[in-house]
């Protein structure tokens, strides 16, 4: 639906996602990257779900834990190291489905981007690896304290291989947030997911809003549907739209930075899908040429533009590695839009 001076209206006021927390300025996936997101005005923290040797929920953006804990340094685990086909990926390192919660609990998180963001490698080996319930305790309590409601954005991660070993995550992902009293459409929660069957299940089990991520390449691990360029045209997004109430495409899908929309936004709301993006950094070396500001990969050149572009061409939230720019992007957007 097109606004005023051309741009398109959300179907649903924007959402601010604290990607892994605000992982721009914490190791990613940690309670402190977590409360600073909501410091900086996310609405909604996003934990990357694997599970423990024992069934653990704990938040990590892979099962492989090499780049993100000092696991390397534990000699008593040197033993764990393996290697493992993964989605059809062959990966080879420390697996979170090969230690138990305790075990992991002795290790500490490091900065997954140490030649990016090397201010984040001083927070190495200060903060623990956080479990679901660690993260939902959390978002409950800074809602009372900052007065409003901060919601939870959990992703399945390698939902088809964790069932291969013994592990699906459906039923226990749902009975956890249930018992958090989450389970419902109105709960502040989102559930992603790069697959497709999972996401079909849950919608047979949950009534909590469901979103199919997307990538610009490639297509879902579990082969469900043959491409995520055929999920993206017209007739692909009325199917997603009988499981999810949303959608996740890489922001470049939109908009690669060049202020020029594709159809994806209308055509995934004429579906009746919402459209949140991911993932907004502010470095040089994940911005367009026309968006970087200087030669340094690690400066910061001009991201808030290109949230603002995309706002524009009507998303209803997105991804930020930078949530206190996100959050003033938005705000911006918002008074020039007279909102």
């Amino acid at each position: 639906m097109a606004g005023q001076g051309g741009k398109m209206t959300p179907l649903s006021d924007p959402i601010v996602i604290g990607h892994r927390g605000a992982s721009g300025e914490r190791p990613e996936h940690t309670l402190a990257s977590y409360n600073l997101a909501i410091d900086e005005g996310a609405d909604f923290i996003e934990p990357d779900l694997v599970l423990t040797k024992d069934n653990v929920f704990v938040a990590r953006h892979e099962n492989d834990i090499t780049g993100t804990t000092d696991v390397a340094d534990h000699p008593e685990f040197a033993s764990r190291k393996t290697t493992k086909l993964i989605d059809g990926e062959s990966h080879t390192g420390w697996f979170t489905e090969d230690f138990t919660l305790a075990e992991l609990k002795t290790l500490r998180a490091k900065e997954r981007l140490p030649q990016l963001r090397p201010a984040n490698a001083a927070y190495d080996g200060k903060f623990d690896i956080p479990t679901f319930a660690e993260i939902i305790a959390l978002a409950k309590q800074r809602s009372k304290e900052v007065g409003r409601t901060i919601g939870i954005y959990p992703e399945t991660k390698h939902p088809t291989y964790f069932a291969s070993i013994g592990k699906p995550m459906e039923r226990q992902l749902v009975a956890e947030l249930k018992q958090a009293g989450w389970d419902s459409a109105d709960a502040p929660v989102f559930i992603q997911s790069f697959e497709v069957d999972n996401l079909k299940l849950l919608h047979t089990i949950t009534k909590i809003r469901l979103i199919q991520l997307m990538d610009s390449t490639g297509g879902p691990a579990d082969k469900a549907a043959p491409s995520y360029a055929a999920m993206i045209t017209p007739e692909g997004l009325k199917q997603v739209a009988t499981y999810a109430w949303g959608i996740g495409p890489n922001k470049d899908m939109v908009d690669k930075g060049a202020g020029e929309p594709s159809a994806l936004v209308a055509d995934a709301h004429a579906a009746g899908l919402r459209v949140h993006v991911w993932t907004f950094r502010a470095e040089n070396f994940f911005l367009p040429a026309g968006l970087k500001r200087g030669a340094d990969p690690r400066a910061h050149g001009d991201v808030d533009t290109a949230i603002r572009r995309q706002l524009a061409a009507g998303i209803d939230g997105f991804f930020t590695d930078f949530p206190l720019i996100g959050s003033t992007a938005r705000a911006a957007y918002r008074a020039s839009a007279g909102k």
